[in-house]
């Protein structure tokens, strides 16, 4: 009887570890069948660098959408938001003769200002934050075809610091170092603060969270405003790397954005929302994606891989999250 008992935890043990690590070993297994079929290319350090450069983007609208998921919100609002900050970097230079540095604080203050909006809309409105943040989305978009008038901005007056932020310091781009600084700065807020664990509180049971003394409205309009600022930053990045501002670039980031951030949840800490996890799934579908490219994919297999992993993410952590509630009850 006792051999039974004994051998149950061992079991729920091992099948944790192997859930919580099956994302690591399958970003793993990309990178050796991939560098086994394409060894001059795939893993080359221009390859490597671009991978970094563009998913610089992708992983900061992941960690956007990841904050108000922890409460239980979406912001569906990132691509739009995302969109208008890459055409403001460049538009403000370009039209207005402003510095860069004095654009980007601008447009990241317009962030959080953002943010603020979807944050008062979905708690003192009452609105459903899919609704409130895709219109907010669609203003935004409107904003940005405005300032734009349906035009491409090229930036022919940018100054030579601001392209300079295309750079790296060997084989790793600032950008990465600057998307590694955020990670790490958000993983310490999840897990290292009251307010950071609030988040996940408020996302399990409100009820218990206002029961705990927790702001329910002040913790979903702080997620929200976070996630306003870290758009805006994805935007001043991507202005960066196409030293252009087109209205409908942003957009596409928000369906690999969620996948990232859905699919990170499977992992690490599966049925939790967490930054390494993130992190981790947002480059296993770009080295993934990568070396489907190389082995000759067609463009257009981007949307299907977009969209199906988002339908597979959600499933798997859905799942994720029944587990995580199984073995919680279980203790």
């Amino acid at each position: 009887m006792s051999t039974q008992t004994e051998a149950r935890p061992r079991i729920i043990v091992n099948g944790e570890i192997v859930q919580r690590y099956a994302l690591v070993l399958a970003f793993v297994l990309v990178l050796v069948v991939f560098s086994a079929l394409r060894p001059d290319t795939y893993l080359s350090t221009g390859n490597v660098q671009n991978l970094l450069t563009a998913q610089s983007v992708t992983m900061l609208l992941a960690f956007a959408v990841m904050v108000p998921l922890a409460t239980g919100e979406f912001d569906l609002s990132v691509g739009y938001h995302a969109g208008m900050a890459q055409v403001l970097i460049i538009g403000l230079q370009e039209k207005h003769d402003w510095s860069w540095p004095i654009a980007a604080a601008a447009i990241i203050v317009a962030g959080c200002v953002v943010g603020l909006v979807n944050g008062v809309l979905v708690t003192r409105f009452g609105i459903s934050s899919f609704i409130a943040t895709l219109g907010s989305g669609m203003v935004l978009f409107g904003i940005t075809n405005w300032f734009t008038n349906g035009q491409q901005i090229v930036g022919t007056k940018l100054s030579t610091s601001f392209i300079d932020l295309t750079g790296s310091i060997g084989w790793v781009p600032y950008f990465a170092l600057l998307v590694a600084a955020v990670g790490i700065v958000l993983h310490i807020y999840f897990e290292r603060t009251v307010a950071g664990r609030s988040l996940f509180v408020v996302g399990s049971s409100r009820r218990a969270a206002e029961l705990t003394g927790v702001s329910v409205s002040r913790t979903v309009t702080t997620a929200f405003v976070t996630s306003g600022a870290m758009a805006a930053l994805g935007g001043i990045i991507l202005g960066a790397n196409l030293r252009t501002g087109t209205a409908s670039v942003g957009p596409e980031y928000l369906l690999p954005a969620f996948a990232g951030a859905m699919l990170g949840a499977t992992s690490i800490k599966p049925g939790r929302f967490n930054v390494v996890g993130t992190v981790i799934a947002v480059l296993t579908l770009a080295f993934l994606f990568s070396g489907v490219q190389q082995l000759g994919a067609p463009f257009f297999v981007e949307y299907f891989f977009n969209g199906g992993i988002l339908v597979l993410a959600v499933g798997l952590s859905v799942y994720a999250a029944k587990l995580h509630r199984e073995r919680a009850s279980r203790v």
